[in-house]
């Protein structure tokens, strides 16, 4: 069985412009996995399970940690600039991924792909490292958290 730190999670809604069909499956598979499997523990603080609620709050990242019984227990917040150009750069090619699928080769497809797991690789990454002193967090669960990140990052 795996660990599951966060035991719940949620985007504020009222940060998202706008989805299309392929992001809002992104981000349903995002919070899927999440849930079925995560490490996620606060450095300095209590420990899980948390309801983990995501923002965006003057171009930062706000995560909101609660208990199980809805009780605050620590807001985070991360400067999302370091991560602008990948953002936008994962966007442009899970744009030509999405495409790509309708129309292109296999071969066209899984270089697409490549590249698109790379970004993603480099985000999570980057998220880790970012967080490290706050929060303890195995690979997959930071690149679950990377894709909402940029979910939350759609300006439109």
């Amino acid at each position: 069985m795996s660990q599951t730190d966060i035991i719940q999670i949620s985007l504020d809604e009222r940060t998202i412009v706008r989805r299309n069909a392929d992001i809002e499956h992104e981000r349903k598979v995002a919070i899927f996995d999440l849930l079925e499997g995560n490490s996620f523990t606060l450095s300095d603080g209590p420990a899980g399970p948390y309801d983990l609620v995501l923002s965006l709050e003057e171009n930062r990242l706000v995560m909101n940690l609660r208990d199980a019984a809805q009780a605050p227990l620590k807001k985070l917040k991360l400067e999302l600039r370091p991560f602008r150009r990948l953002i936008k750069d994962y966007f442009l090619v899970c744009e030509s991924y999405f495409d790509a699928i309708k129309h292109a080769s296999p071969s066209q497809i899984e270089a697409i792909d490549m590249g698109r797991r790379g970004l993603h690789n480099e985000g999570s990454e980057m998220l880790r490292k970012r967080l490290a002193d706050q929060v303890e967090m195995d690979g997959n669960t930071a690149r679950r958290l990377f894709t909402l990140i940029c979910v939350l990052h759609i300006r439109g």
